[in-house]
């Protein structure tokens, strides 16, 4: 009979790869260009699409942190898509902003 046993295996290497900041943005950043495909930019780059996924959601879950901490403190959010900065009312509708994200993006 096999039993399967919680945890690593004795002998199994763990290695544990520390990225930056920058790299992470930098790789989220291209990874939601108009057409590109977040496994293919995870190949490229040498990590797993799931990590890159994470990254992309931990930047969404900042931006919205942000975008939180702005209407509390102004009426304005400062949302940033590569060199670009977009100042925008943090009342905006989302339709709205997704045109407005889009028309940056394709620019």
């Amino acid at each position: 009979m096999i039993e399967a046993v919680a945890g690593r295996l004795e002998g199994a290497p763990r290695e544990v790869r520390r990225w930056s900041d920058e790299f992470k943005a930098q790789a989220v950043a291209e990874s939601m260009e108009p057409g590109a495909s977040v496994s293919a930019v995870a190949r490229r780059i040498g990590i797993d699409p799931s990590q890159l996924f994470t990254w992309r959601r931990n930047a969404r879950q900042k931006a919205a942190a942000a975008v939180d901490t702005a209407r509390g403190e102004s009426s304005t959010a400062d949302i940033m898509i590569g060199d670009a900065v977009i100042r925008v009312n943090v009342g905006i509708d989302e339709p709205h902003l997704v045109r407005l994200i889009r028309a940056v993006r394709s620019a």
